[in-house]
């Protein structure tokens, strides 16, 4: 693992990378580049020969130094979406929930995890005889994630951390996020986070009963006025440097809401 040198409120002690290979393996694989940082992305091109770059989302502090990356290794890149599937010599699709990809020694799974952002993936990585689960911001090593405009959604992100706690492996599965330390038990932490996301959903709910509010019909916009009395509210306790990103997981509370 290598952290970019990017900490901030979003970010926690900045983006980590992954550089992956199994034990006698010569070629790696590079999960999240992260911003573009020269330094950083040397660092990692010097852990090669890099095979596949993957990314686990479209957000600029994993992908900024994508394309950079690809222009000091060679390796093409692989994500959720067209933009980030470059390389190779023709064209590369975009990862597909599910797809399997054995290389640098690994069998390594992408699971398609929406919610923090409707294209996040987390990859389910094993060498045959352990596992451990690479969480983007789906799951973080500390905090909870935000649910990011414009794509982010309860539904999907609920669905999501039912498909984490309903995986197969074998003992406590560590995690490995994409901010903050090591998950030492991702069953866990998944758990954790879902009844803090119940919890804040029933909030949301008492805020808006308590306002005497009604929501307005599905595809109608939420008023900014209500989004900034809800979160307001709801997220009271918060450092105001992140009530932007609360303000964003309120609108997705509202819309999981009125989807009802």
């Amino acid at each position: 693992m290598l952290r970019a040198d990017n900490p901030g409120p979003m970010t926690l002690d900045g983006t980590r990378s992954y550089v992956l290979r199994a034990p006698g393996a010569s070629g790696c694989v590079v999960v999240d580049p992260g911003p573009l940082l020269e330094p950083h992305l040397a660092a990692l091109a010097g852990s090669g020969p890099v095979e596949l770059a993957l990314v686990t989302h479209r957000h600029p502090d994993h992908t900024g130094g994508l394309a950079r990356f690809r222009e000091l290794t060679g390796a093409p890149s692989r994500g959720g979406l067209p933009e980030f599937s470059v390389g190779g010599g023709a064209g590369v699709d975009s990862l597909a929930d599910g797809e399997v990809l054995d290389i640098a020694g690994l069998r390594i799974e992408a699971l398609a995890t929406p919610g923090h952002t409707a294209d996040s993936v987390c990859f389910v990585v094993s060498d045959g005889s352990s596992s451990v689960v690479l969480t983007g911001d789906t799951v973080l090593g500390r905090g909870t994630t935000v649910l990011a405009e414009p794509d982010g959604s309860l539904r999907d992100y609920l669905a999501s951390l039912d498909r984490l706690s309903a995986l197969d492996l074998p003992g406590p599965v560590l995690g490995l996020p994409g901010h903050g330390p090591v998950i030492q038990d991702l069953g866990s932490a998944v758990h954790a986070y879902r009844e803090h996301r119940l919890e804040r959903l029933g909030q949301v709910r008492s805020a808006l009963m308590g306002l005497g509010a009604e929501l307005p019909d599905a595809g109608s916009p939420l008023p900014d006025t209500l989004l900034d009395v809800v979160t307001g509210a709801v997220y009271a306790d918060v450092d105001p440097s992140v009530l932007i990103a609360a303000r964003s997981s309120v609108r997705a509370q509202l819309e999981y809401l009125r989807g009802r």
